[in-house]
């Protein structure tokens, strides 16, 4: 390998963000390399074992050590500001890897009520079964995360915004919390990725990610990744994921790396949008009500504005109109079956927008109970804002609010 010259120290984002990787290949490539190799030769038996043995870095086998997956993982730490990252299959694989690098027998997690159901699944169903005990609170009310703590308790998680109904939790609060217990506080940053927020800066101890979104930005991959101190990564995630084997494909990992590249331009294009696409659904005669950080009348705007550098990111949920869970239920379908332009898909953070309805497709999962206590009711919409022309988005949600 040649060495690349290093970096300046204080880059921009957007600077890192096509920048940061790991040193070019003897040929110079200026555009990273795809290493599509399952395992890497070693010069001499003496070397392999050091390498094997984690006295000697370099690459060994592609299910723990590739140089493309590692130049993703240097790019998304440099961005998120932290010492290292790890990347994952998928943001439930990152997820998994947190837990089981963490966790065990015993332990305690206390989590927002208002995360993301697949990951209420995870928690509360699988980890569950291996004696780890979960309490969820209220996304917003720091007064229940502090009463759900407990002498065990080893893990705070949090995701802010929430999917879907954007609610913002305050960091730094919940970084204070979990010191003062001795447990550590997990963000996902899915919603804002470090082109909004940076939760490192304050207080969060690791920063999980679905490089499926933003990261990629185009729907073409499934990713995950989590970035933390180089001492968690190294002691606890890595030989889980050598063990377990939860790892992103080369191929995935060079996709998410050329969709770094043009994360901060397309984040703020497609928070504008949703701005615009939220004030308009709240004037809607048919539109109970909206759910999105940006608008004045966000329960949590001031903070969403501090903590995501006055942007409201680009997704956004509404309730429409409609009596009771069925008709909120027909009411909803009626106005997603009546797009033309949208993506009905349960997927989010593409450079297309997306419409769907959580409470039978993300939410899907969860009793009626549990959807009710996160708040997810029939009616609600969620619609994740692409690139196409705001005048467009209006008049396809309009073909099916004008129906009601």
């Amino acid at each position: 390998m040649s060495r690349s010259k290093p970096l300046p120290e204080g880059l921009h984002l957007d600077t890192l963000a096509v920048r940061a990787a790991v040193d070019k290949s003897q040929y110079g490539e200026n555009s990273e390399a795809l290493y599509l190799s399952s395992s890497f030769t070693q010069p001499d038996s003496e070397t392999s074992a050091r390498r094997f043995a984690g006295e000697e870095e370099g690459y060994i086998y592609s299910r723990f050590t590739n140089p493309t997956v590692a130049s993703m993982e240097k790019r998304l730490a440099a961005l998120e500001g932290m010492e290292s990252c790890i990347a994952a299959a998928s943001g439930m694989g990152a997820i998994l890897l947190l837990c089981m690098g963490l966790l065990k027998a015993g332990d305690h997690v206390v989590c927002s009520r208002s995360v993301f159901g697949s990951t209420i699944k995870l928690l509360a169903g699988e980890f569950g079964k291996f004696g780890v005990q979960t309490s969820f609170v209220s996304q917003t009310d720091i007064g229940e995360w502090k009463a759900a703590i407990r002498p065990g308790t080893r893990l705070l998680f949090a995701e802010t915004p929430t999917n879907p109904l954007t609610e913002v939790c305050d960091i730094r609060a919940l970084a204070d919390l979990a010191h003062e217990a001795g447990a550590l506080l997990a963000v996902d940053n899915c919603f804002c990725t470090p082109a909004l927020q940076q939760p490192v800066k304050l207080g969060a101890d690791i920063v999980v990610h679905s490089g499926t979104k933003y990261l990629d930005g185009q729907g073409r991959v499934i990713a995950g990744a989590l970035c933390a101190s180089q001492s968690l990564v190294k002691e606890k995630f890595i030989p889980v994921m050598r063990s377990a084997g939860i790892t992103l494909s080369p191929f995935n990992a060079w996709v998410v790396l050329k969709g770094l590249e043009t994360l901060g331009i397309r984040m703020e294009a497609q928070s504008l949008r949703a701005l615009e696409l939220a004030r308009w659904l709240e004037a809607h005669p048919k539109v109970e009500r909206v759910y999105y950080p940006g608008l004045a009348s966000h329960p949590q705007h001031g903070l969403a504005m501090a903590q995501q550098s006055g942007r409201g990111g680009a997704v956004l949920s509404f309730d429409v109109k409609g009596q009771g869970a069925d008709e909120g239920r027909r009411n909803a379908f009626r106005v997603i079956d009546a797009t033309q332009l949208l993506s009905i898909t349960a997927n989010l953070g593409d450079v297309k927008s997306i419409i769907t309805q959580p409470a039978s497709t993300s939410h899907g999962r969860l009793t009626e109970q549990q959807r009710l206590e996160a708040g997810i009711r029939q009616n609600l919409i969620r619609v994740a804002v692409g690139l196409e022309h705001l005048d467009d988005l209006k008049a396809d949600l309009a073909r099916g609010l004008d129906l009601l």
